[in-house]
C-alpha cells in the first residue's frame, strides 16, 4: 500500500485533534439536599427529581 504523499506536521496534526478533548461534566446542586447531581437525572443521595421522590436513596 502506498504511504502518505507528504509528512503531516505536528501543528496540522494538533489542529485536527483539537476537537477530540473530553468535555467537563456539567453538574448542579440538588434543590432538596444540596448534593452535586447531573442535570435531568434523579439525585443519587436523596432520590429526588423535580421535587418528588422517584427512587429510594442508596444511603438511607
Amino acid at each position: 500500500m502506498p504511504g502518505p504523499k507528504s509528512k503531516i506536521s505536528k501543528s496540522r496534526r494538533g489542529m485536527r485533534r483539537s476537537h477530540n478533548a473530553l468535555k467537563s461534566m456539567t453538574v448542579h446542586n440538588c434543590p432538596n439536599c444540596g448534593a452535586l447531581t447531573k442535570p435531568h437525572h434523579a439525585c443519587t443521595s436523596c432520590g429526588y427529581y423535580k421535587g418528588k421522590e422517584v427512587i429510594t436513596a442508596k444511603g438511607i
